[in-house]
């Protein structure tokens, strides 16, 4: 029987690759996210049935118009990946930008929450699923200058424990996943285009992929039914934490 996996965020980075990974293994997509044209060229370069939903997950009713518009054959999702989110900014509590937290807290939790709630029913109703959290290391510890970012990231963790509690008679799986430094366009959002300073952060080490963490994440939904793992930290061999690298 085809299996049914939706992504938001699923445009570029960690999302694009879990597309590409989990299409390699059959299944079917329900692609998320605000970029179309990119989307449209993820889809043309599959071989699976893809079915794609422009919208940003920060606007709840848009979340609401994409899920309903699935027609009844893509409406039994077994895996929801929630992957959109973002860092805006690295300031000093007093200096930070109130554009960017709104921004971070919209995307990380809000986002989270939203396509969530629309998608549980449909679990629900099948009597089965698996949600992907993607948190942070930075959900884990928080670290000078990431306050709000790393605040957003634990309100991740937190939720995923909620999630788990309260859908566990309800047979759907909850997994926290926490990668460390992974170079996609993360860094360069956060540093609103800069590539040089977003290049920098990655100097001297060797960082995660997106097809790293895609290659975790599938991983975790292959474990018989009866398994779950409930959270799931990865970082690259450099790194040890939100605090200590090393560099060459």
């Amino acid at each position: 029987m085809e299996k049914i996996c939706l992504i938001t965020g699923a445009s570029s980075g960690i999302g694009k690759a879990c597309a590409e990974l989990f299409a390699a293994n059959g299944y079917k997509l329900i692609l998320m996210a605000r970029r179309e044209d990119r989307l449209m060229a993820i889809q043309n370069s599959l071989e699976v049935p893809c079915f794609l939903l422009k919208a940003d997950v920060r606007n709840y009713s848009e979340v609401q118009a994409a899920i309903a518009s699935l027609p009844e054959e893509w409406r039994k999702i077994d895996i929801l990946i929630n992957n959109a989110g973002l860092a805006a900014g690295l300031d000093k509590f007093d200096q930070g930008n109130l554009a960017d937290w709104e921004q971070m807290i919209d995307t990380n939790v809000k986002g989270l929450l939203y396509v969530s709630k629309e998608v549980i029913p449909l679990m629900e109703k099948n009597g089965k699923g698996h949600i992907i959290n993607l948190s942070s290391t930075a959900g884990k510890e928080v670290y000078a200058l990431g306050n709000v970012y790393c605040a957003s990231k634990h309100a991740v963790e937190a939720i995923s424990k909620g999630m788990r509690i309260d859908l566990l008679e309800k047979n759907i799986k909850v997994t926290n996943i926490a990668p460390g430094m992974v170079e996609t366009e993360f860094s360069v959002v956060r540093f609103k285009g800069d590539q040089d300073r977003a290049d920098g952060v990655y100097k001297g080490l060797t960082p995660l992929t997106g097809k790293d963490v895609a290659q975790v994440i599938y991983f975790a939904t292959t474990l018989p039914d009866h398994v779950n793992i409930n959270d799931l930290t990865l970082t690259p061999t450099a790194q040890a934490n939100s605090f200590y690298n090393i560099r060459k």
